[in-house]
C-alpha cells in the first residue's frame, strides 16, 4: 500500500508541477460554468414568461432537475471526453519517453502496484474536478428545491462514466511514448464508444441491442433520470475492470520484453 501511495503522490505532484492541472481545471470549470448558467438563465426566462401569461399548469411542469441539472450533467459527459485524455496521456507515455520506465520496472514494485498508483492518481484528480462542480447543485438547493435523489444519481453516473474514460486513457497511455498520440487515440476511442449507440436503429435488432449496450452514454441515461440500475453499475464496473486488466497485461509484456 505504501508503494501505491508513493506513486500517487508522485503523479499528483506531477500534475501540479506541469501546466496540465491548471489548464484542465480552468477549461473544465469555464465550460461547465457557461453551460450551467446558460441552462439556469433559460429556466428563469421560461419561468418569467409563463408567470406573465398566467399559465400555472405549465409552471407546475417546470423543475430545476429537468431544466437545469440534467442537461448540465449531459453536457459534462461530453466535456469529460475531451478532458480525460489530458489527464491520462502522460501517465505511462512520459515514463517511456524519459526512459524511466525501465527504472520503474526494475524496482520491487509489481505491475499491479504501478498500474493502481497511476490509475488512482488520475482518479483522485478527476474526483477533485467533480467536487468543484458541487457549487452548481449548491446554488440550486440554496435558491430552489431540486430533487436531491436525482442529483445524487446523476453524479454517481458521471463518476462511473468518468472512471471508465480513465480506464481507457490509462491503457492507451501504456501503449505509446508519445503523449499527443496517446491523447488523440484516447479521444477517438471515447468518441466512438460514446456515439456507437446512434447507429443502433439503422442495424438489425440483435446488432442494434449490442451496439446500444456498448454505448457509454446509453447507460448514463437512467442515472440522469434519477434511477440507479444494477445493470448499469455492473456495466461500468466491468468496463473499468477490463480496461485495468488490459493495462496490466500491457505493462507485464513491457516488463518481460
Amino acid at each position: 500500500m505504501k508503494s501505491i501511495l508513493a506513486i500517487i503522490e508522485k503523479e499528483i505532484r506531477g500534475y501540479f508541477v506541469s501546466p496540465i492541472a491548471y489548464v484542465v481545471l480552468t477549461c473544465f470549470m469555464c465550460i461547465m460554468g457557461f453551460f450551467f448558467f446558460n441552462h439556469l438563465s433559460t429556466f428563469n426566462q421560461l419561468l418569467a414568461m409563463y408567470q406573465a401569461f398566467r399559465q400555472p399548469e405549465v409552471l407546475q411542469q417546470l423543475n430545476l432537475n429537468d431544466q437545469v441539472m440534467t442537461p448540465t450533467l449531459y453536457n459534462m459527459t461530453i466535456v469529460l471526453i475531451f478532458m480525460m485524455p489530458l489527464l491520462t496521456m502522460r501517465l505511462f507515455s512520459e515514463e517511456k519517453k524519459l526512459k524511466t520506465d525501465e527504472l520503474l520496472f526494475t524496482t520491487p514494485l509489481t505491475t499491479f502496484q504501478i498500474m493502481m498508483g497511476k490509475f488512482l492518481s488520475s482518479y483522485l484528480f478527476f474526483l477533485f474536478m467533480l467536487l468543484l462542480t458541487f457549487i452548481y447543485p449548491a446554488i440550486l438547493f440554496t435558491f430552489g428545491n431540486p430533487e436531491p435523489g436525482q442529483v445524487i444519481a446523476g453524479y454517481l453516473g458521471i463518476m462511473l462514466m468518468g472512471t471508465a474514460f480513465l480506464a481507457v486513457g490509462n491503457f492507451v497511455s501504456s501503449l505509446t511514448e508519445n503523449q499527443i498520440v496517446s491523447a488523440v487515440i484516447t479521444l477517438v476511442t471515447l468518441l466512438m464508444l460514446f456515439i456507437i449507440g446512434w447507429t443502433a436503429q439503422m442495424t438489425s435488432p440483435t446488432l442494434g441491442a449490442v451496439l446500444s449496450y456498448l454505448s457509454l452514454v446509453e447507460h448514463f441515461t437512467d442515472f440522469a433520470k434519477g434511477l440507479i440500475e444494477v445493470k448499469h453499475v455492473v456495466y461500468y464496473l466491468s468496463f473499468i475492470g477490463f480496461g485495468m486488466f488490459l493495462t496490466k497485461r500491457s505493462l507485464d509484456s513491457q516488463r518481460w520484453r
